[in-house]
């Protein structure tokens, strides 16, 4: 696995969900739930990018 390109998709995969999982936890709670948005950002930010990795061996 080559380092850079991990890096660079967990980035992406990391801002993407922090973007989506703020802006729907504001319109369903009606406030920021900045916990939810990074705890979901880093599972995904390390998983999405791994196994796209792996299948890509």
């Amino acid at each position: 696995m080559k380092i850079r390109r991990f890096i660079t998709d967990f980035i992406i995969t990391f801002v993407v969900t922090l973007i989506v999982t703020a802006g729907l936890t504001y319109i369903w709670e009606g406030a920021f739930n900045w916990e939810t948005a990074f705890r979901f950002a880093i599972i995904f930010g390390i998983v999405f990018p791994s196994v796209n990795a792996l299948r890509n061996k």
